[in-house]
């Protein structure tokens, strides 16, 4: 997977230019509502959505398994710390926080590494703090491309892993967890050879059991 990404970055730079999703803007929202003050962000990129949530008040921290995205993040805004490393390496610091926001990445892992993924950002978390995560659903067109991998699962490119999540499996993943909301949202994209298209992306946010 760094080999897919660091090249990709390094060859596309900014991929989706510095607009973020519009689900990180759906999960300020939310986070505002809970009272979140600082915020990790897994998979961050080139920092596109953890821009958006230092410009509305949050501290944040993203970690990041591309040298050349954590370069391109580093200079944006200087009050995001970055982390070099894959999210499967967490923690990079001693840190909990009470809310993180997982952009497209959750999907990227077979399921073996997907629980060890989550534990981790568990582990980071807050009691009582709020997790937001966004995944590709099993509306997307892509699915089904490439070769099968594990149930619902694709290399839908070369080196670059893709799980399709339902509603029902994406719930799993967080049993252990308060869910306080499920969704689709369109996600509109323009970037490379794909042009303009729009993903139907799954999202969900719960709570850490415990109070803050």
């Amino acid at each position: 997977m760094n080999t897919f990404w660091e090249e990709r970055f390094r060859e596309e730079g900014r991929i989706w230019g510095d607009s973020p999703s519009r689900t990180a803007e759906l999960a300020i929202g939310l986070f505002k509502k809970a009272g979140v003050s600082r915020v990790l962000v897994p998979g961050s990129g080139y920092g596109r959505n953890a821009e958006a949530f230092a410009r509305a008040g949050f501290e944040v921290t993203g970690i990041e398994i591309s040298g050349t995205a954590v370069t391109l993040a580093r200079q944006g805004d200087p009050d995001i710390r970055y982390h070099h490393g894959s999210v499967l390496d967490m923690p990079f610091d001693d840190s909990k926080y009470d809310g993180m926001y997982c952009f497209n990445v959750l999907h990227l892992f077979r399921s073996g590494d997907r629980a060890v993924f989550l534990q981790r950002c568990r582990d980071q978390l807050e009691n009582g703090g709020v997790l937001f995560f966004v995944v590709f659903s099993d509306r997307e067109p892509s699915i089904g491309t490439g070769r099968s991998v594990e149930e619902n699962t694709f290399e839908s490119k070369p080196g670059r892993e893709v799980h399709y999540y339902s509603e029902a499996d994406l719930v799993s993943e967080f049993q252990d967890m308060e869910i306080l909301a499920t969704g689709m949202i369109e996600d509109p994209e323009e970037h490379g050879e794909e042009g303009r298209h729009t993903h139907k992306l799954r999202y969900i946010y719960v709570r850490k059991n415990g109070s803050k």
